[in-house]
């Protein structure tokens, strides 16, 4: 178990979902805590929620989709306590569609905020970890991160690619003592299928039967959290969902005829 009560985290997406329910919970630890996603209102409101701690919490607005603007975000960060110890890439864009309905924008825009932005600002990141010879990534992907789905073909490719890009970074980087933590949630309740993109790069605008009942986005920062603290290199974190990892792994046919139909939306 690492102790994490010293640590700066910085986490993207802060501001609705996994990324709020995680800032609350480290915030009621009294970490320092610097605060990422593009509006500042929402931002200013998600520290004013913090009970504890405000005076810990930084904000630093940035978009993932902006990449040229990424590197002067992280020297800002940086600036804020001195040093940052833990990035939990958080931020990204679902996806809702077929794909023969599906224009390359949308899946472009999809690379752009979900792998493209994620691994810019992990990349700029890399040379302050390396010189302190300490840093752990905690990047939230996805239980289709492992597996395709049917209406997510954008939304699993960008994030097979994270998987690809941080299993290369942790074996290249394992003797500057970086940690990967890659984070696969299934069913959380959160609006990430209410903002999901359809074929044409407009909102689904609702949230998916699916995930009303799901698990809550407080109980998955707690696993998540629990992950870091342990330096976990890959978890999945929901229910029965879960299983689909090892079905594909261990009987791949009878996943992709199961896959078919099986309720995603």
């Amino acid at each position: 178990m690492h102790d994490i009560k010293n640590k700066v985290i910085w986490i993207t997406g802060a501001t609705s979902g996994i990324g709020e329910a995680l800032t609350y919970e480290l915030a009621r630890r009294n970490l320092r805590l610097i605060l990422s996603a593009r509006r500042i209102r929402e931002l200013e409101r998600v520290r004013q929620s913090c009970a504890n701690g405000q005076t810990n919490i930084r904000i630093v607005p940035l978009d993932l989709a902006q990449s040229d603007t990424l590197e002067k975000t992280t020297a800002s960060a940086i600036q804020q306590f001195g040093q940052i110890d833990v990035l939990i890439n958080n931020a990204g864009l679902g996806q809702r569609s077929l794909i023969r309905e599906t224009s390359l924008e949308v899946y472009r825009h999809l690379m752009e905020v979900n792998y493209f932005g994620t691994i810019t600002l992990s990349k700029h990141l890399l040379a302050h970890f390396i010189q302190r010879k300490q840093g752990h990534y905690v990047t939230v992907t996805s239980l289709t991160g492992k597996f395709g789905t049917p209406l997510r073909s954008g939304y699993a490719a960008s994030k097979h690619a994270l998987h690809g890009f941080f299993d290369s970074l942790r074996a290249e980087h394992w003797t500057d003592n970086i940690s990967v933590t890659m984070i696969c949630p299934g069913f959380i309740h959160t609006n990430l299928s209410v903002n999901a993109l359809t074929g044409n790069g407009s909102p689904q605008s609702k949230m998916d039967k699916s995930q009303y009942r799901k698990k809550s986005p407080e109980w998955c920062a707690q696993k998540i959290v629990r992950a870091m603290e342990n330096h976990s290199e890959e978890v999945y974190i929901g229910g029965k969902e879960i299983s689909a990892v090892y079905l594909k792994r261990f009987f791949p046919t009878l996943f992709s005829k199961m896959i078919r139909t099986v309720p995603v939306r």
